[in-house]
């Protein structure tokens, strides 16, 4: 068999958005995938479903796999013909280790690629307001591992020889010996005044910075209960964090919030947090795939142009609809002269990116206002309407539709199944942090998060997360399963449930 590759591809500092396209696009087609602890679940996100993922620890307290045995599995899946990428957190060559495994790779004969990423040092300059460097005052930045013990004889940092004088010191792993690395700073000749800003979980949500002085950082960061992850900087331009730190002053900046949504799928609704500064917990519950019978789609689209209604009950039936459509035809016009309706604002927009105009949107995203809309049109009498759904529609809108004397049609082009939790990256999150909310944006998803509960047990440290709800329908639903209801979306549709958190969690 021939042998595979590995990529070291750096996974950035922990927010997902700063991963870069080439890491991606290889995340995307990997085989396998090899992470550390650092590494947030959303990437995980991107893979296949066939791709194997072997998480390798990498956290203080907690090593699951040791180095060695981590080279040993990149070497064992590069010679199964596998296309390995090892997601590291930040940049691999940057106290990351991955000169290591490069050198392991390479002496074991197995082709391998280095993919950069952003590293934390930089990701917390630019998400706390500090220039690591300035023309008129630090003209030198210095990278400096703090994992070591600073009173060890054999140290490999020269902590009084770092230059003192128009400098940035950017300290790696050292909240632990954050005492012996200021005094050894102070009695290498570090002013006791000069700024020292410490950034804990750099770049994400839940970020915190600590401010202060070397002189008393130590007692400041104890005051703070600063905890790693965190960098550490040192220097003049640490000050400027007070009046550049733009990512602070975001609204939801520092809250943790759980958007149950489905495995593989990017969340809009994830996106509308994460923009206001929110960390975004994305809890796969259901997986959702096409399920197209192809004599129904024989029989569906042989008469296609012969509907008045094309009726859209969520975005994923746009989706897998117009993937059908497309093996039968090649040009949008095959659909004919009919009229489209769609639930909600969010169904409207999938179905713009297929250059389709939507003729109808109800006031509210539900099966009960999409069917008062059409009646309201007076034009279902004897009409022919095709609704395209899911194995899990609900029958109230085909019920009311046919109720004004409409010929209906239903055409499932996708099935709703539960996904595994048990493993799953993201649903560990949740256990062992919490969050402040858990957002419900349908029926469905309320119920699978009540039948897995067992899958979601919060640690007895975790946050226990308020319940927020899109509207009444899924309102209904958490009551009569026995959630509570905390809040709830004053209108059925993301931007007034986004609207709502920002109210209820914004600064």
């Amino acid at each position: 068999m021939p042998k595979g590759m590995v990529y070291l591809v750096g996974a950035g500092p922990g927010n997902p958005e700063l991963l870069t396209v080439r890491a991606k696009e290889l995340i995307e087609t990997a085989e396998v995938l090899v992470y550390d602890y650092l590494v947030h679940p959303a990437f995980t996100h991107l893979l296949s479903t066939s791709c194997e993922q072997i998480c390798v620890g990498k956290r203080k307290g907690f090593h699951s796999k040791k180095q060695e045995e981590i080279q040993a599995i990149l070497i064992a899946k590069a010679n199964e013909g596998k296309r390995v990428v090892r997601l590291k957190g930040g940049d691999p060559f940057l106290f990351g280790r991955g000169g290591e495994e490069a050198m392991a790779l390479a002496s074991a004969g197995i082709e391998f690629e280095v993919i950069p990423g952003i590293t934390a040092a930089m990701g917390a300059s630019a998400f706390s307001g500090i220039p690591l460097t300035n023309r008129n005052t630090n003209a030198t930045l210095v990278f400096v591992t703090g994992h070591e013990d600073p009173e060890k004889l054999d140290t490999t940092v020269d902590w009084e020889s770092l230059p003192k004088k128009n400098s940035t010191i950017c300290i790696y792993m050292g909240v632990a010996n954050l005492d012996r690395i200021a005094e050894r700073l102070r009695s290498g000749g570090f002013l006791e005044e000069t700024p020292v800003v410490c950034v804990e979980w750099a770049t994400m949500g839940h970020q915190r910075i600590c401010r202060g002085k070397l002189g008393t950082i130590s007692e400041t960061a104890k005051a703070f209960d600063l905890k790693a992850p965190a960098i550490i900087i040192v220097g003049e331009t640490a000050a400027m964090s007070e009046d550049l730190s733009w990512f602070e002053k975001k609204p939801l900046q520092g809250r943790k919030l759980v958007v149950t949504r489905s495995q593989g799928q990017a969340s809009e609704l994830s996106s509308m947090l994460e923009k206001l500064g929110a960390e975004v917990i994305g809890l796969p519950l259901i997986t959702i795939s096409g399920n197209v019978d192809k004599q129904t789609a024989a029989d569906v689209f042989g008469e296609i142009a012969s509907y008045d209604w094309l009726v859209f009950s969520s975005p994923n039936g746009v989706r897998y609809f117009f993937e059908a459509f497309f093996e039968k035809f090649e040009d949008i016009r095959s659909l004919g002269f009919l009229r489209i309706a769609a639930v909600g604002k969010s169904t409207a927009k999938e179905i713009k990116k297929f250059y389709v105009t939507t003729d109808l949107v109800p006031p509210e995203a539900n099966a009960e206002s999409l069917a008062e809309a059409l009646v309201a049109t007076d034009s279902l009498d004897s009409a022919k309407v095709l609704v395209v759904a899911g194995n899990l529609g609900r029958d109230v809108l085909i019920d009311k539709l046919e109720e004004a004397r409409a010929i209906v049609d239903r055409f499932e082009v996708y099935k709703t199944e539960q996904t595994d939790l048990s493993e799953n990256p993201a649903a560990k999150m949740f256990r062992e942090q919490g969050a402040d909310g858990i957002l419900f944006t349908s029926s469905s998803g309320v119920r699978s998060f009540v039948d897995q509960a067992k899958h979601l047990q919060l640690s007895a440290s975790a946050l226990r997360p308020k319940t927020i709800s899109i509207g009444p329908i899924t309102s209904a639903t958490m009551k009569q399963i026995g959630l509570p209801v905390d809040l709830e979306a004053k209108e059925a549709s993301l931007d007034s449930l986004v609207d709502s958190v920002v109210r209820r969690f914004g600064k």
